[in-house]
């Protein structure tokens, strides 16, 4: 056993979009409180992809969860300047309609004259056309600057190459889809803010970033970590966050329903919108277990501990991607479910952490009254709490007769 102090930890964050970013934030505020030995601003090294990219960045600047929470969550930070609304992600990208859409009297143009002179199908012309729609709907300028605003305060840096701490924020190069792990060598001349907006431009959502002449998006198309570019550098423990997982509609936790009140028993009953989901998040979940296998092979000496949502559980599934008007009681719910994750896998979790000094905070995790933000929502019910916290040691106590099998 090590002392906490030595112990090499890194923390490696998966994307999500604002809804992503919302889950972490609240994971994080939880694992703060139940790891007190830890300092989530001074770790061996972060790695953060699409929208856990910024948050990497943050931490890795010395921003700790609970200021995190007042900056993104709740709109009220300590200082002004360090204010990061969820619309930076919802700005127009109108700029990039503008030009679209000069385009397109000139493509309508050879499209027209090609197809006349029966050098192209119609299909052929239909998608030359294709051309003048937009690459994303949303801008990253917005929260570029204000990130670089907010990195270049006293004591932060927006320069990788200025940071106490290993950070490295990965995106996609769009034309050869390399990853392309910004803040390595070679790749740590560009502004962190700048990396951020590239390793979050979800194709179609936002447009590819230029940088040195080359076009970036969303890290996540290539892995849902990359968390051996920390991994490689040699860690003791790493810390994984994901918060994107497909729901499990046969074992969900409690019934939910639609707007409108109709419920949804089978997931093809939301329409598309709920197919597409549950598709997106189980391609890059799977591509996160065969990631994490791979991991456990290739770094045994490292110990891999992965939090995200309980698959059963719908708020986070039917909860919309880009919605800001639920941060606040979705940042709640990771925050009281990741506690409640924690204390199901207390022994299994503990005898991981006690080989690098580290250790659970049993009197912060089975305090009834902590909270993340402001309580709203119904009252649940006399039983409802004892009843959880029974599950919670049935789980725990299952996972540590697994180990001990």
């Amino acid at each position: 056993m090590r002392p906490a102090n030595a112990a090499r930890v890194g923390l490696a964050l998966a994307g999500g979009g604002p809804l992503g970013a919302t889950w972490e934030i609240g994971a994080l505020c939880a694992l703060e409180e139940a790891l007190p030995a830890l300092d989530f601003t001074a770790l061996q090294g972060y790695v953060g992809v699409s929208a856990g990219g910024f948050i990497a960045a943050a931490l890795a600047n010395g921003m700790r969860p609970r200021q995190l929470c007042a900056s993104f969550i709740e709109n009220n930070p300590a200082d002004p300047r360090d204010l990061i609304s969820p619309m930076l992600f919802a700005r127009p990208a109108l700029a990039e309609l503008a030009g679209r859409l000069a385009s397109l009297p000139l493509l309508a143009v050879q499209a027209g004259w090609a197809l006349a002179l029966g050098r192209r199908s119609f299909l052929a012309t239909v998608e030359r056309l294709g051309r003048a729609l937009p690459a994303g709907l949303f801008s990253a300028g917005p929260l570029e600057a204000r990130l670089e605003q907010v990195f270049s305060a006293p004591g932060r840096s927006n320069d990788f190459r200025a940071l106490r701490r290993r950070l490295v924020l990965v995106a996609t190069d769009l034309d050869s889809g390399q990853a392309a792990p910004f803040g390595m060598a070679g790749w740590d001349h560009v502004p962190i803010s700048r990396a951020v907006a590239a390793s979050a431009a979800l194709p179609g959502l936002f447009p590819p970033v230029a940088i040195g002449g080359r076009w970036y998006v969303d890290g996540a198309l290539k892995k849902t970590l990359h968390a051996s570019v920390l991994l490689d550098q040699g860690l003791d423990l790493l810390l994984c966050l994901n918060p994107l997982v497909p729901f499990d509609a046969t074992h969900s936790l409690r019934h939910r329903v639609l707007e409108g009140g109709s419920r949804i028993p089978r997931i093809v009953q939301g329409g598309l919108p709920l197919v597409l989901s549950q598709t997106f998040r189980t391609l890059i979940h799977s591509r996160l277990e065969l990631g994490l296998k791979g991991y456990e092979r290739s770094h045994p000496d490292t110990d891999i501990v992965l939090l995200e949502p309980d698959q059963r559980d719908p708020e986070m599934f039917l909860a919309n991607i880009l919605s800001y008007s639920q941060r606040r009681h979705l940042a709640e719910h990771a925050y009281q479910t990741t506690r409640e994750d924690l204390r199901s896998r207390r022994s299994a979790l503990g005898a991981v952490l006690a080989r690098h000094g580290l250790a659970l905070d049993n009197a912060a995790l089975d305090d009834p009254h902590r909270h993340l933000v402001s309580r709203h929502g119904r009252r649940r019910g006399a039983l409802a709490a004892p009843l959880k916290r029974l599950d919670e040691v049935l789980d725990d106590l299952e996972l540590a007769l697994a180990a001990v099998g």
